[in-house]
Protein backbone atom coordinates (compact mmCIF):
# COMPACT_ATOMS: atom_id res chain seq x y z
CA UNK A 1 0.00 0.00 0.00
CA UNK A 2 1.07 3.50 -0.83
CA UNK A 3 -0.60 5.80 2.20
CA UNK A 4 0.61 9.10 0.45
CA UNK A 5 -0.52 8.37 -2.73
CA UNK A 6 2.88 9.96 -4.94
CA UNK A 7 6.55 8.59 -4.95
CA UNK A 8 7.84 9.23 -1.65
CA UNK A 9 10.79 6.30 -1.33
CA UNK A 10 11.71 7.55 -5.58
CA UNK A 11 12.02 10.77 -4.41
CA UNK A 12 14.10 9.87 -1.12
CA UNK A 13 16.51 7.75 -2.96
CA UNK A 14 16.94 9.82 -6.57
CA UNK A 15 17.08 13.51 -4.98
CA UNK A 16 20.57 12.92 -3.70
CA UNK A 17 20.97 11.57 -7.40
CA UNK A 18 20.01 14.48 -8.82
CA UNK A 19 21.87 17.07 -6.12
CA UNK A 20 25.11 14.79 -7.72
CA UNK A 21 24.23 15.95 -11.13
CA UNK A 22 23.85 19.46 -10.37
CA UNK A 23 27.45 19.43 -8.22
CA UNK A 24 28.88 18.25 -12.08
CA UNK A 25 28.10 22.08 -12.98
CA UNK A 26 29.19 23.98 -9.86
CA UNK A 27 32.64 25.38 -9.51
CA UNK A 28 33.38 27.06 -6.30
CA UNK A 29 33.81 25.10 -3.42
CA UNK A 30 31.84 26.50 -1.08
CA UNK A 31 28.79 26.40 -3.35
CA UNK A 32 29.49 22.62 -3.75
CA UNK A 33 30.20 21.84 -0.01
CA UNK A 34 26.90 23.99 1.15
CA UNK A 35 24.95 22.63 -1.99
CA UNK A 36 25.40 19.35 -0.74
CA UNK A 37 24.70 20.22 2.63
CA UNK A 38 21.32 21.19 1.44
CA UNK A 39 20.28 18.19 -0.90
CA UNK A 40 21.08 15.68 2.38
CA UNK A 41 19.48 17.79 5.17
CA UNK A 42 16.62 18.19 2.73
CA UNK A 43 16.71 14.63 2.11
CA UNK A 44 16.33 13.81 5.83
CA UNK A 45 13.24 16.12 5.92
CA UNK A 46 11.87 14.26 3.11
CA UNK A 47 11.88 10.91 5.02
CA UNK A 48 10.92 12.02 8.16
CA UNK A 49 6.85 11.48 6.82
CA UNK A 50 7.77 7.79 6.41
CA UNK A 51 8.20 7.68 10.17
CA UNK A 52 4.92 9.77 10.89
CA UNK A 53 2.43 8.05 8.53
CA UNK A 54 3.53 4.50 8.71
CA UNK A 55 0.87 2.01 9.81
CA UNK A 56 2.55 -0.01 13.22
CA UNK A 57 -0.70 -2.29 13.18
CA UNK A 58 0.16 -3.66 9.84
CA UNK A 59 2.72 -5.97 8.57
CA UNK A 60 2.22 -5.12 4.89
CA UNK A 61 4.63 -3.24 2.59
CA UNK A 62 3.96 0.82 2.75
CA UNK A 63 4.73 3.43 0.28
CA UNK A 64 5.28 0.64 -2.00
CA UNK A 65 6.09 1.89 -5.90
CA UNK A 66 5.63 -0.81 -8.70
CA UNK A 67 6.32 -0.38 -12.18
CA UNK A 68 7.32 -2.97 -15.01
CA UNK A 69 10.73 -2.91 -15.72
CA UNK A 70 11.99 -5.93 -17.84
CA UNK A 71 8.86 -7.52 -18.09
CA UNK A 72 9.66 -10.77 -20.08
CA UNK A 73 12.17 -11.30 -17.63
CA UNK A 74 9.89 -11.10 -14.29
CA UNK A 75 12.26 -7.87 -13.38
CA UNK A 76 10.17 -4.69 -12.01
CA UNK A 77 11.13 -1.37 -10.16
CA UNK A 78 9.18 -2.28 -6.64
CA UNK A 79 9.91 -0.82 -3.63
CA UNK A 80 8.72 -0.64 -0.53
CA UNK A 81 9.38 -0.52 3.39
CA UNK A 82 7.85 -2.01 6.27
CA UNK A 83 9.16 -2.07 10.07
CA UNK A 84 12.39 -3.48 9.76
CA UNK A 85 13.44 -1.14 6.86
CA UNK A 86 11.84 1.76 8.71
CA UNK A 87 14.63 2.52 10.34
CA UNK A 88 17.36 2.31 8.47
CA UNK A 89 16.06 4.16 5.74
CA UNK A 90 16.15 6.86 7.93
CA UNK A 91 19.04 5.74 9.54
CA UNK A 92 20.85 6.43 6.58
CA UNK A 93 18.86 10.09 5.46
CA UNK A 94 20.14 11.08 8.57
CA UNK A 95 23.97 10.39 8.82
CA UNK A 96 24.65 11.62 5.08
CA UNK A 97 24.62 15.22 6.40
CA UNK A 98 26.75 14.74 9.52
CA UNK A 99 29.30 13.05 7.42
CA UNK A 100 28.89 16.05 5.25
CA UNK A 101 29.25 18.44 7.75
CA UNK A 102 32.13 16.72 9.72
CA UNK A 103 33.89 16.65 5.87
CA UNK A 104 33.67 20.61 5.86
CA UNK A 105 37.27 21.57 7.24
CA UNK A 106 38.80 17.79 6.44
CA UNK A 107 38.51 17.42 3.08
CA UNK A 108 40.54 20.11 1.14
CA UNK A 109 41.14 18.54 -2.27
CA UNK A 110 38.87 17.16 -5.02
CA UNK A 111 36.27 18.60 -2.78
CA UNK A 112 33.41 18.45 -6.19
CA UNK A 113 34.61 15.06 -6.59
CA UNK A 114 33.96 13.85 -2.96
CA UNK A 115 30.88 15.36 -2.46
CA UNK A 116 29.10 13.80 -5.66
CA UNK A 117 30.51 10.60 -4.35
CA UNK A 118 28.85 11.32 -0.79
CA UNK A 119 25.34 12.16 -2.42
CA UNK A 120 25.45 8.66 -4.58
CA UNK A 121 26.12 6.56 -2.00
CA UNK A 122 23.09 8.16 -0.10
CA UNK A 123 21.29 7.08 -3.09
CA UNK A 124 22.57 3.52 -3.41
CA UNK A 125 21.72 2.64 0.21
CA UNK A 126 18.54 3.94 0.70
CA UNK A 127 17.61 2.16 -2.72
CA UNK A 128 19.30 -1.20 -0.71
CA UNK A 129 16.65 -0.94 2.19
CA UNK A 130 13.58 0.26 -0.07
CA UNK A 131 14.25 -2.58 -3.24
CA UNK A 132 11.86 -5.83 -3.11
CA UNK A 133 12.88 -6.88 -6.44
CA UNK A 134 15.97 -8.98 -6.16
CA UNK A 135 17.72 -7.52 -9.33
CA UNK A 136 17.27 -4.08 -8.43
CA UNK A 137 17.99 -4.64 -5.05
CA UNK A 138 21.94 -6.22 -6.10
CA UNK A 139 21.87 -3.28 -8.32
CA UNK A 140 21.81 -0.81 -5.17
CA UNK A 141 23.73 -3.41 -3.76
CA UNK A 142 26.73 -3.20 -6.09
CA UNK A 143 26.51 0.40 -6.55
CA UNK A 144 27.33 0.80 -2.67
CA UNK A 145 30.81 -0.43 -3.41
CA UNK A 146 32.23 2.05 -6.24
CA UNK A 147 31.89 5.14 -4.02
CA UNK A 148 32.92 3.70 -0.95
CA UNK A 149 35.97 2.21 -3.08
CA UNK A 150 36.71 5.93 -4.26
CA UNK A 151 36.49 7.28 -0.65
CA UNK A 152 39.07 5.19 0.42
CA UNK A 153 41.53 5.25 -2.27
CA UNK A 154 41.55 8.68 -2.97
CA UNK A 155 40.93 10.66 0.74
CA UNK A 156 42.00 7.83 2.76
CA UNK A 157 45.60 7.50 4.72
CA UNK A 158 48.72 5.94 4.19
CA UNK A 159 47.39 2.49 2.97
CA UNK A 160 44.21 3.93 1.36
CA UNK A 161 45.21 1.88 -1.71
CA UNK A 162 45.41 -1.54 0.02
CA UNK A 163 42.85 -1.06 1.89
CA UNK A 164 40.20 -0.06 -0.78
CA UNK A 165 41.17 -2.85 -3.06
CA UNK A 166 40.56 -5.27 0.02
CA UNK A 167 37.32 -3.92 0.85
CA UNK A 168 36.05 -3.86 -2.76
CA UNK A 169 37.37 -7.90 -3.43
CA UNK A 170 35.80 -8.85 -0.67
CA UNK A 171 32.82 -7.59 -0.51
CA UNK A 172 32.45 -8.23 -4.78
CA UNK A 173 33.81 -11.83 -4.62
CA UNK A 174 30.49 -12.39 -2.02
CA UNK A 175 28.06 -10.41 -4.23
CA UNK A 176 29.15 -12.80 -6.94
CA UNK A 177 27.99 -15.50 -5.36
CA UNK A 178 24.92 -14.12 -3.87
CA UNK A 179 24.12 -13.41 -7.38
CA UNK A 180 24.38 -16.98 -8.30
CA UNK A 181 22.07 -17.92 -6.06
CA UNK A 182 19.39 -15.02 -7.36
CA UNK A 183 19.20 -16.57 -10.73
CA UNK A 184 19.19 -20.03 -9.13
CA UNK A 185 15.87 -19.20 -7.13
CA UNK A 186 14.57 -17.20 -9.98
CA UNK A 187 14.88 -20.48 -12.60
CA UNK A 188 13.91 -22.67 -9.47
CA UNK A 189 10.83 -20.33 -9.36
CA UNK A 190 9.78 -20.30 -13.14
CA UNK A 191 10.22 -24.39 -13.55
CA UNK A 192 7.62 -24.71 -10.44
CA UNK A 193 5.01 -22.00 -11.04
CA UNK A 194 5.72 -21.33 -14.86
CA UNK A 195 5.69 -17.11 -13.78
CA UNK A 196 9.45 -15.68 -13.94
CA UNK A 197 10.09 -13.41 -11.37
CA UNK A 198 12.64 -11.60 -9.24
CA UNK A 199 10.02 -10.33 -6.88
CA UNK A 200 10.95 -10.76 -3.22
CA UNK A 201 7.50 -10.89 -2.18
CA UNK A 202 6.05 -13.19 -4.99
CA UNK A 203 8.96 -15.98 -4.10
CA UNK A 204 8.86 -15.48 -0.49
CA UNK A 205 5.42 -18.07 -1.72
CA UNK A 206 7.48 -20.23 -3.58
CA UNK A 207 8.55 -23.38 -1.07
CA UNK A 208 11.97 -23.77 -1.94
CA UNK A 209 12.97 -27.65 -1.73
CA UNK A 210 14.68 -28.43 1.36
CA UNK A 211 17.93 -29.36 0.02
CA UNK A 212 18.36 -26.93 -2.05
CA UNK A 213 17.49 -24.34 0.79
CA UNK A 214 20.75 -25.23 2.49
CA UNK A 215 22.98 -23.93 -0.68
CA UNK A 216 21.03 -21.00 -1.50
CA UNK A 217 21.45 -19.89 2.04
CA UNK A 218 25.24 -20.28 1.92
CA UNK A 219 25.76 -18.60 -1.16
CA UNK A 220 23.39 -15.44 0.33
CA UNK A 221 24.72 -15.80 3.30
CA UNK A 222 28.32 -15.11 2.80
CA UNK A 223 27.54 -12.93 1.11
CA UNK A 224 26.10 -11.01 3.99
CA UNK A 225 28.32 -12.52 6.19
CA UNK A 226 31.18 -10.30 4.48
CA UNK A 227 29.51 -7.46 4.60
CA UNK A 228 28.45 -7.06 8.56
CA UNK A 229 31.25 -8.27 8.84
CA UNK A 230 31.29 -11.76 10.70
CA UNK A 231 33.81 -13.80 12.36
CA UNK A 232 35.78 -14.91 10.20
CA UNK A 233 35.20 -12.70 7.20
CA UNK A 234 36.28 -9.62 9.15
CA UNK A 235 39.51 -8.73 8.58
CA UNK A 236 39.14 -6.17 5.98
CA UNK A 237 37.29 -4.36 8.09
CA UNK A 238 39.71 -3.02 10.04
CA UNK A 239 42.11 -1.53 7.35
CA UNK A 240 39.02 0.13 6.05
CA UNK A 241 37.55 2.05 8.92
CA UNK A 242 41.11 3.08 10.08
CA UNK A 243 42.46 4.50 6.06
CA UNK A 244 39.03 5.84 5.44
CA UNK A 245 38.19 9.34 5.80
CA UNK A 246 36.18 10.52 8.54
CA UNK A 247 32.92 10.84 7.17
CA UNK A 248 33.79 7.53 4.98
CA UNK A 249 34.36 6.30 8.76
CA UNK A 250 30.84 6.81 9.91
CA UNK A 251 29.25 5.63 6.50
CA UNK A 252 30.64 2.36 6.37
CA UNK A 253 29.81 1.79 10.43
CA UNK A 254 27.06 3.39 10.02
CA UNK A 255 25.04 2.28 7.16
CA UNK A 256 27.10 -0.29 4.97
CA UNK A 257 28.22 -2.68 7.32
CA UNK A 258 23.94 -2.86 8.34
CA UNK A 259 23.43 -3.91 4.74
CA UNK A 260 24.95 -7.48 5.67
CA UNK A 261 22.61 -7.89 8.60
CA UNK A 262 19.38 -6.43 7.13
CA UNK A 263 19.99 -9.15 4.29
CA UNK A 264 20.08 -12.07 6.58
CA UNK A 265 16.40 -10.75 7.95
CA UNK A 266 15.16 -9.83 4.86
CA UNK A 267 16.05 -12.77 2.23
CA UNK A 268 17.54 -15.54 4.18
CA UNK A 269 14.89 -16.07 6.77
CA UNK A 270 11.73 -15.54 4.78
CA UNK A 271 13.05 -17.22 1.41
CA UNK A 272 14.96 -20.55 3.12
CA UNK A 273 13.38 -20.66 6.84
CA UNK A 274 14.33 -24.17 7.18
CA UNK A 275 17.78 -23.60 5.86
CA UNK A 276 18.00 -20.20 8.64
CA UNK A 277 17.13 -22.89 11.51
CA UNK A 278 19.45 -25.62 10.76
CA UNK A 279 21.74 -23.10 10.31
CA UNK A 280 21.21 -21.18 13.51
CA UNK A 281 24.00 -23.09 15.74
CA UNK A 282 26.67 -22.20 13.31
CA UNK A 283 26.07 -18.40 13.15
CA UNK A 284 25.17 -18.12 16.54
CA UNK A 285 28.69 -19.14 17.64
CA UNK A 286 30.76 -17.26 14.59
CA UNK A 287 28.50 -14.07 16.57
CA UNK A 288 29.65 -15.11 20.00
CA UNK A 289 33.44 -15.55 18.41
CA UNK A 290 33.37 -12.04 16.84
CA UNK A 291 31.71 -10.39 20.54
CA UNK A 292 34.93 -12.16 21.97
CA UNK A 293 37.05 -11.56 20.03
CA UNK A 294 36.47 -8.11 18.84
CA UNK A 295 36.71 -6.70 22.35
CA UNK A 296 39.92 -8.50 22.98
CA UNK A 297 41.88 -7.16 20.04
CA UNK A 298 39.68 -3.65 20.36
CA UNK A 299 41.75 -3.47 23.88
CA UNK A 300 45.07 -4.10 22.55
CA UNK A 301 45.12 -1.40 19.63
CA UNK A 302 47.16 1.50 20.05
CA UNK A 303 45.24 3.70 17.63
CA UNK A 304 41.99 5.51 18.70
CA UNK A 305 40.40 4.36 15.28
CA UNK A 306 41.32 0.91 14.80
CA UNK A 307 40.34 0.07 18.72
CA UNK A 308 36.70 1.44 17.59
CA UNK A 309 37.25 -0.41 14.49
CA UNK A 310 37.45 -3.51 16.14
CA UNK A 311 34.70 -2.50 18.61
CA UNK A 312 33.00 -2.48 15.36
CA UNK A 313 32.83 -6.52 15.23
CA UNK A 314 31.79 -6.91 18.48
CA UNK A 315 28.65 -5.23 18.18
CA UNK A 316 27.86 -6.67 14.55
CA UNK A 317 28.19 -10.00 16.66
CA UNK A 318 25.74 -9.00 19.01
CA UNK A 319 23.02 -8.15 16.26
CA UNK A 320 23.62 -10.82 14.36
CA UNK A 321 23.50 -13.17 17.55
CA UNK A 322 19.74 -11.27 18.20
CA UNK A 323 19.14 -11.89 14.64
CA UNK A 324 19.63 -15.69 14.77
CA UNK A 325 17.82 -16.21 17.81
CA UNK A 326 14.92 -16.35 16.38
CA UNK A 327 12.06 -14.69 18.71
CA UNK A 328 10.91 -11.27 18.86
CA UNK A 329 13.24 -10.02 21.62
CA UNK A 330 16.44 -11.31 19.73
CA UNK A 331 15.32 -9.78 16.21
CA UNK A 332 13.65 -6.89 17.15
CA UNK A 333 16.34 -6.35 19.30
CA UNK A 334 18.67 -6.78 16.60
CA UNK A 335 16.46 -4.25 14.36
CA UNK A 336 17.21 -1.53 16.87
CA UNK A 337 21.17 -2.73 17.93
CA UNK A 338 22.03 -1.65 13.74
CA UNK A 339 20.57 1.74 14.42
CA UNK A 340 22.35 2.40 17.83
CA UNK A 341 25.36 0.94 16.36
CA UNK A 342 25.40 3.41 13.67
CA UNK A 343 24.65 6.49 15.93
CA UNK A 344 27.31 5.68 19.15
CA UNK A 345 29.93 4.29 16.40
CA UNK A 346 29.43 6.94 14.11
CA UNK A 347 30.01 9.69 17.23
CA UNK A 348 33.21 8.07 17.90
CA UNK A 349 34.40 7.85 14.54
CA UNK A 350 33.25 11.51 14.50
CA UNK A 351 35.72 12.28 17.60
CA UNK A 352 37.76 10.64 16.43
CA UNK A 353 38.37 12.85 13.50
CA UNK A 354 37.95 15.97 14.87
CA UNK A 355 40.66 14.96 17.48
CA UNK A 356 43.18 13.93 14.38
CA UNK A 357 42.56 17.31 12.42
CA UNK A 358 43.93 19.02 15.89
CA UNK A 359 46.50 16.45 16.85
CA UNK A 360 47.57 15.04 13.22
CA UNK A 361 47.95 11.37 14.91
CA UNK A 362 45.39 8.73 16.68
CA UNK A 363 48.27 6.83 19.10
CA UNK A 364 46.57 6.22 22.63
CA UNK A 365 49.81 7.25 24.26
CA UNK A 366 50.15 11.14 22.46
CA UNK A 367 46.95 11.92 24.78
CA UNK A 368 46.23 12.69 28.20
CA UNK A 369 44.89 15.20 30.21
CA UNK A 370 42.53 15.94 27.99
CA UNK A 371 39.74 16.86 29.40
CA UNK A 372 41.39 19.77 30.93
CA UNK A 373 42.07 21.09 27.52
CA UNK A 374 39.02 20.23 25.96
CA UNK A 375 36.27 20.10 28.06
CA UNK A 376 33.00 20.03 25.73
CA UNK A 377 35.10 17.29 23.58
CA UNK A 378 35.57 15.40 26.95
CA UNK A 379 31.32 15.70 27.56
CA UNK A 380 30.96 13.96 24.32
CA UNK A 381 33.01 11.73 24.47
CA UNK A 382 31.53 10.54 27.50
CA UNK A 383 28.35 10.14 26.51
CA UNK A 384 28.81 8.09 23.77
CA UNK A 385 31.44 5.80 25.03
CA UNK A 386 28.17 5.14 27.69
CA UNK A 387 26.34 4.66 24.92
CA UNK A 388 28.63 2.66 23.52
CA UNK A 389 28.97 0.36 26.66
CA UNK A 390 25.46 0.19 27.31
CA UNK A 391 24.53 2.33 30.22
CA UNK A 392 20.92 2.27 31.33
CA UNK A 393 19.20 5.26 29.80
CA UNK A 394 20.64 5.43 26.46
CA UNK A 395 20.39 3.94 23.04
CA UNK A 396 22.77 0.66 24.02
CA UNK A 397 21.60 -0.60 26.69
CA UNK A 398 17.80 -0.73 25.34
CA UNK A 399 19.71 -2.81 22.08
CA UNK A 400 21.82 -5.21 24.18
CA UNK A 401 19.17 -6.05 26.64
CA UNK A 402 16.67 -6.89 24.36
CA UNK A 403 19.29 -9.07 22.18
CA UNK A 404 20.23 -11.23 25.55
CA UNK A 405 16.81 -11.42 26.72
CA UNK A 406 15.91 -13.01 23.30
CA UNK A 407 19.07 -15.11 23.09
CA UNK A 408 18.69 -16.49 26.84
CA UNK A 409 15.49 -17.74 25.73
CA UNK A 410 17.03 -19.18 22.30
CA UNK A 411 19.61 -20.59 24.04
CA UNK A 412 21.02 -19.65 28.15
CA UNK A 413 24.76 -20.56 27.32
CA UNK A 414 24.95 -18.58 23.98
CA UNK A 415 23.52 -15.47 26.41
CA UNK A 416 26.14 -15.68 28.89
CA UNK A 417 29.21 -16.06 26.73
CA UNK A 418 27.26 -13.14 24.91
CA UNK A 419 27.05 -11.30 27.96
CA UNK A 420 31.05 -11.48 28.65
CA UNK A 421 31.31 -9.03 25.95
CA UNK A 422 29.60 -6.38 27.51
CA UNK A 423 32.14 -6.76 30.09
CA UNK A 424 35.01 -6.29 27.77
CA UNK A 425 33.21 -3.75 25.76
CA UNK A 426 33.17 -1.68 29.31
CA UNK A 427 36.66 -2.36 29.70
CA UNK A 428 38.04 -1.23 26.59
CA UNK A 429 36.22 1.73 26.19
CA UNK A 430 37.03 2.78 29.68
CA UNK A 431 40.36 2.62 29.75
CA UNK A 432 40.65 4.40 26.04
CA UNK A 433 38.68 6.90 27.90
CA UNK A 434 40.73 7.31 30.88
CA UNK A 435 43.91 7.19 28.63
CA UNK A 436 42.83 9.81 26.55
CA UNK A 437 40.89 12.69 28.61
CA UNK A 438 42.50 11.78 32.24
CA UNK A 439 45.72 12.09 34.25
CA UNK A 440 48.07 14.94 33.39
CA UNK A 441 48.04 17.06 30.61
CA UNK A 442 51.97 16.37 30.20
CA UNK A 443 52.45 16.48 25.90
CA UNK A 444 53.29 20.35 24.63
CA UNK A 445 51.58 19.88 21.42
CA UNK A 446 48.18 18.81 23.67
CA UNK A 447 48.02 21.94 25.69
CA UNK A 448 47.11 23.91 22.29
CA UNK A 449 44.93 22.13 21.13
CA UNK A 450 41.54 23.98 21.19
CA UNK A 451 37.71 22.88 21.72
CA UNK A 452 35.21 21.90 19.83
CA UNK A 453 33.93 24.78 17.29
CA UNK A 454 30.06 25.72 16.84
CA UNK A 455 30.32 23.26 14.09
CA UNK A 456 31.23 20.33 15.36
CA UNK A 457 28.79 20.43 17.96
CA UNK A 458 26.04 20.82 15.59
CA UNK A 459 27.65 17.84 13.98
CA UNK A 460 27.13 15.60 17.33
CA UNK A 461 24.40 17.46 19.33
CA UNK A 462 21.45 15.44 17.00
CA UNK A 463 23.23 12.50 17.44
CA UNK A 464 23.43 12.60 21.18
CA UNK A 465 19.77 13.55 21.09
CA UNK A 466 18.66 10.58 19.56
CA UNK A 467 20.84 8.33 21.91
CA UNK A 468 18.68 9.46 24.80
CA UNK A 469 15.68 9.89 22.81
CA UNK A 470 16.21 5.71 21.60
CA UNK A 471 17.56 5.34 25.66
CA UNK A 472 14.79 7.09 27.35
CA UNK A 473 11.58 6.37 24.55
CA UNK A 474 12.08 2.74 22.90
CA UNK A 475 8.75 2.01 22.17
CA UNK A 476 8.75 4.90 19.43
CA UNK A 477 11.16 3.06 17.57
CA UNK A 478 9.72 -0.90 18.96
CA UNK A 479 6.00 -0.31 18.29
CA UNK A 480 6.79 0.54 14.52
CA UNK A 481 8.37 -2.44 14.06
CA UNK A 482 6.51 -4.77 16.13
CA UNK A 483 3.79 -6.16 13.57
CA UNK A 484 6.73 -6.94 10.75
CA UNK A 485 8.95 -8.73 13.38
CA UNK A 486 6.34 -11.22 14.72
CA UNK A 487 4.45 -12.22 11.16
CA UNK A 488 7.89 -12.60 9.42
CA UNK A 489 8.40 -15.13 12.49
CA UNK A 490 4.95 -16.46 12.85
CA UNK A 491 5.18 -17.40 8.77
CA UNK A 492 8.97 -18.91 9.47
CA UNK A 493 7.74 -21.02 12.55
CA UNK A 494 4.84 -22.62 10.45
CA UNK A 495 7.56 -23.32 7.53
CA UNK A 496 10.27 -24.63 9.44
CA UNK A 497 7.56 -26.92 11.37
CA UNK A 498 6.98 -28.69 7.98
CA UNK A 499 10.64 -30.49 8.23
CA UNK A 500 14.64 -29.24 7.87
CA UNK A 501 16.58 -29.26 5.32
CA UNK A 502 19.63 -31.90 4.53
CA UNK A 503 23.11 -30.62 5.53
Amino acid sequence: MNQLGFPLLSLIIFLPLCGAVVTLFLRKEAVIKWWALIVTVANFFLSLPLYFYFQSGTAEMQFVERIPWMLSLGVSYHLGIDGISLFLVLLTTFLIPVAVLSSWTYITEKVKEYMILMLLMETSMVGVFAALDLILFYVFWEATLIPMYFLIGIWGGERRIYAAVKFFLYTLAGSALMLVAIFVLYFMNAQATGRPTFDLLELQKFSVPLAAQTWLFLAFALGFAIKVPLFPFHTWLPDAHVEAPTAGSVILAGVLLKMGAYGFIRFCLPLFPAAFAYFVPLMSILAIIGIIYGSLVAFSQSDVKSLVAYSSVAHLGFVVLGIFALNAQGLSGGILQMVNHGLSTGALFLLVGMLYERRHTRLIDEFGGLWKQLPLFGIFLLIVTLSSIGLPGLNGFIGEFTILVGTFQANWIYAALAATGIVLGAWYMLTMLRRVMHGPLDKPANRQLQDLSAREIVVLVPVVIFIFLIGLFPNLFFGKMESSVDTLLSQTRATISMGEPNP
